[in-house]
């Protein structure tokens, strides 16, 4: 009788460590896909969006701050760069993000988007 009680128990740690792991790595791997994540939803509109660009720069450079704005990107408008000659558009902004694990690991991303279109 004492052996099955101790084999419930120890079944019980087994489960409790190996779901503590796969919630960490699920914790982690969303720390570090949402910045990607980000970058890709950003990326992915300045493409669309200097590629049909018929306004002038600082409409463009405006719209693509609004966007960064709603995905929470951490760069300020300066840093975001919209120039157009003749009908050409081109956007350039680069940023960095940290991923900071339970404060004991962090890591900096860097990301630069640079779009002609």
């Amino acid at each position: 009788m004492r052996v099955l009680n101790n084999e419930k128990g120890e079944g019980f740690i087994k489960f409790l460590f190996f779901a503590l792991v796969i919630g960490f790595t699920v914790y982690v791997g969303i720390k570090f896909a949402m910045p990607y994540y980000r970058y890709s939803a950003f990326k992915s509109y300045t493409e669309e969006l200097v590629r049909i660009s018929v306004w002038d720069s600082e409409k463009t450079k405006a719209q693509l701050f609004e966007k960064a704005q709603e995905i929470k990107l951490p760069f300020e408008r300066e840093n975001l760069y919209v120039t157009k000659e003749d009908k050409l558009t081109r956007a350039q902004v680069s940023w960095s993000e940290t991923v900071d694990i339970f404060g004991f690991y962090q890591k900096e991303l860097y990301f630069s988007i640079d779009e002609e279109g």
